[in-house]
Parts: C-alpha cells; structure tokens; sequence
C-alpha cells in the first residue's frame, strides 16, 4: 500500500497588515475607560504576535470612527452574515488562487484528480471549492471534497482524507486548500475574551500536493484525542451579524491537561526526545506554552510555530501547514515528525510524519 506525501506546500495571505490598526481600534473604540485600554494593549503585546494580514484594507482617517478604507466596518452598523458571505465570496476565491499559482504545479495542473477543500469562515453554493476549480484551471472532472467547520485541526482532518485516496488510488494527484478569512467575523463587542480573540485571527490560504510520489512530508499515522467536559471551551456559530466565535481563556489549560500522559499515544511509544521536528498549531502563545509544557518539550522544538504565530497570527486551518512548510524546508531526509491541531470539541488531531 503507497505512502502518501505533501510534495508541495505554498501559502498565500492578503496584502494587508492590520494587527496594530486592530488593536488600536479595540483600544480606542470598544473600551470604556484608559485602564482598560492600557491593559488591552499589555496583553496584545504579550500575545506574541507582530503581523495579522486580511481581506479588510485598514488605515483609518479622521476621527477614526471608521477601522477600514471601504466602511466594512462602522461603529453601530457593523454588516450582517449576508454582507460578510458576499465579502468572502469575492476575496476567497483569490487567495486561493493566489496559493495555488504559488505552488507551481506545471504539468500536474491537468492531472489532478481531487481537490480538498477546508473552511469555517464561509459558505456558499455552488461553492468556493468549485470557483477554485475554475479559477485555477483543474480538469472538470475533479473530485471535489469540502470539510467545513471543523475550526484549526480541519487541516488534519484533510490530510487524513488525502491519505486515504492515495491510499487506495496510487495514481491520484490530490490538491488540498486551506482557506480562512477569518477577520470577516469581527464583532463590536466589549467582552475582553471576545475582544482578544480578535487580536489573535488573520486570513490566510495555504496550498498542497499530496501524491504517492516518495518526496516531502509522508503521512505516516493519525491519531486524535478528545478532551472530556469541554465542548463549551471552542464554540463556532452562525449567528445574526456573521459567525460567532467564543475561544475561552481555559483552552491551554484544558489542552495541557489531555496532552499530559499521552505522549506514549500519539507517538505510537517513540520518546518524545527521538522526534526531530514538530509542527504544532500555532493557535496562541498560551496554548503553544501549554503543549510545550505537557510533552516537557525543549524551547527550540515549537520555534517555527511561535515563527509562523508571530508573522501571521492564526489563521485556523492553514496555520499548521504553513508551519509545516517552514519544518519541512529546513528538515533533512529522515528527519521524523509529529503535528497537531486542536478545535471544537476539544479535540487534538495529531499525525506522525517523517521527510522523504
């Protein structure tokens, strides 16, 4: 039975920086007093983050009652889902091709047989995996696959259904999308958990090739552990004014404590010290600290997530392959691997890789 491999990965993200213009407008506008504020910013700075790129074109004028250059968002008239699905059907599309033309495809354009698509941040029909199709120029027969709403462990998820249709069709040529806009979804809120959340998500898209071609990254074995009593912890809704997000302060904690033990288990009882790269979802600083605590993990083991965390913030599904992008460009052949996600649930979605 073949051994699938991402041959391939490149990313995309918008052309606009908007992490500082995002926290100086939650700072100045969705606070109610300097004490507040002052402590807003503290907790920005400590979140180790310097870049969040989005569709949105921030630069504020005047007396700043506006956080973007088109009036998406205006204080008191923030859009509704509708609007902001409108807004993801024209800006997704792009950034996926955007990705896809990054990944250099040549003549496997024409053979690709099926096309993975993961997102939780819009939702349309026909559908942005069949805009992506003929954007990017995919034959008209390809395998379409959508895996929606599963939050940053998606990526995971289709990873594992790759390998499955490698698994049992050699010859097959599989493009995976990892697309989220995630700052479609801000909201005028005054809850600080909420409000810090939005210092936290950017927009992003990453792309893969994933073939039974022994090159890159072979998907070795999955494994997934759920934590009891957390479902209410990662909550992703649709509601009246876009999708609802509720990312608790309890998450690394609650992380630390199902990572702690299982090391035996996601490792198939390889030491924790005998694993040369990890590719770990950057989903904050906190939770990377979490995970590095529970699998007592040394400070150079999680530098390209805290990397990608840094320059891009997360961006859900496509954070973990963009961190696996860096991993795999500095690897060397035989290097072993593991990766993990975490999402509603809460679930940790974890793969053992090695490089080819």
């Amino acid at each position: 039975m073949p051994t699938a491999h991402i041959n391939r990965i490149a990313t995309s993200v918008p052309d606009n920086d908007v992490h500082r213009d995002f926290v100086d407008y939650a700072c100045d506008r969705l606070t109610d007093d300097a004490r507040s504020a002052r402590l807003l910013r503290r907790m920005s700075d400590m979140g180790g983050i310097e870049h969040r790129y989005s569709v949105v074109r921030t630069g504020r004028e005047g007396d700043g009652e506006v956080l973007d250059r088109d009036g998406f968002y205006r204080p008191g008239e923030f859009p509704g889902t509708g609007e902001r699905m409108r807004r993801f059907e024209r800006e997704a599309p792009i950034l996926a091709q955007k990705a896809v033309e990054a990944l250099d495809l040549g003549e496997d354009r024409a053979k690709i047989t099926h096309l993975i698509v993961t997102c939780c941040t819009g939702m349309s029909a026909p559908g942005v995996d069949l805009q992506i199709a003929e954007l990017c120029g995919l034959p008209g027969g390809v395998e379409r696959t959508m895996i929606g709403f599963m939050g940053c462990y998606a990526a995971v998820n289709a990873m594992k259904m790759a390998r499955h249709v490698v698994r049992s069709e050699p010859d097959a040529k599989v493009l995976m999308l990892n697309l989220e806009l995630c700052t479609l979804h801000l909201k005028e809120s005054r809850d600080t958990e909420q409000i810090l959340s939005f210092f936290l998500f950017a927009d992003g898209c990453a792309a893969s090739l994933i073939t039974a071609e022994p090159r890159g990254i072979a998907l070795d074995r999955f494994h997934a552990i759920l934590a009891p009593e957390t479902a209410d912890l990662i909550t992703w809704n649709v509601g009246d004014t876009g999708f609802d997000m509720l990312l608790s302060g309890r998450v690394p904690g609650a992380i630390r404590e199902a990572l702690t033990g299982k090391a035996d288990a996601i490792l198939q009882g390889v030491p924790v010290r005998d694993i040369d790269l990890w590719a770990v979802h950057p989903g904050g600083r906190t939770v990377l600290d979490a995970v590095q605590s529970a699998l007592e993990l040394p400070d150079a083991a999680l530098a390209p997530s805290r990397g990608v965390l840094r320059r891009y913030g997360n961006m859900s599904s496509p954070s973990v392959v963009f961190v696996l992008k860096d991993v795999m460009e500095a690897a060397e052949r035989g290097q072993s691997g593991c990766a993990m996600a975490f999402g509603p649930g809460l679930v940790a979605e974890t793969m053992l890789f090695h490089i080819a």
